[in-house]
């Protein structure tokens, strides 16, 4: 983890959630990754990382993750110096499209589709169909956003660990299933379909 942020700290900086707005982050690897906020104010991130700011290169690079990050946070890394605001750029035409999320209570197996406001409906968590849609979450900019655009970018064997999608979630239960077999919080439904 870098001590030093990258960017100057800027003490009086708060978040921009305009459509298009571009966000460079420090990932604590010595790269610095990009983020541009949809019309939604998730932000979408792109499948590239530098040592030093390109903005052009970034936009034209293909979108590889979208989420939600908690909106108070981006203002608290702006002022650490871990996130830097790069202006209003042309809007990827990805992210003017409501993407398919997927909520997933607790305790249960049965998951709810929404796009924006709408319920699309309901199946159940190993549907072969949303292993790769997104969980309904938020993320703190400065300590889970990193490690997500991390894992996204890299695709460790690994990268269940930080969460995302359907498949990763799982993964993550799993494990803490095997790990904490003593624990009722971690013990799996009778129905549970292992990940394959």
């Amino acid at each position: 983890m870098n001590l030093v942020p990258p960017f100057p700290p800027s003490p009086k900086a708060r978040a921009d959630l305009k459509s298009g707005v571009m966000y460079a982050i420090d990932g604590d690897d010595s790269y610095l990754y990009y983020g541009q906020v949809a019309p939604n104010k998730q932000m979408g991130f792109f499948k590239f990382r530098s040592r030093e700011v390109h903005v052009q290169e970034a936009l034209a690079a293909p979108l590889m993750s979208r989420f939600c990050v908690i909106h108070p946070s981006i203002g608290t890394a702006l002022r650490a110096g871990k996130w830097l605001n790069l202006g209003r750029q042309e809007l990827r035409p990805e992210l003017l499209e409501e993407p398919v999320l997927v909520q997933w209570p607790v305790g249960t197996l049965t998951v709810t589709l929404w796009k924006g406001r709408n319920v699309l409906g309901t199946t159940l968590v190993h549907d072969p169909e949303i292993q790769d849609l997104e969980i309904i979450a938020a993320y703190d900019a400065t300590f889970h956003v990193p490690s997500r655009l991390r894992a996204d970018f890299c695709e460790s064997v690994e990268a269940w660990a930080v969460g995302g999608s359907i498949r990763r979630e799982r993964l993550k239960k799993q494990d803490l299933a095997a790990r904490f077999p003593q624990q009722p919080r971690h013990q799996l439904p009778t129905e549970w379909v292992a990940v394959q």
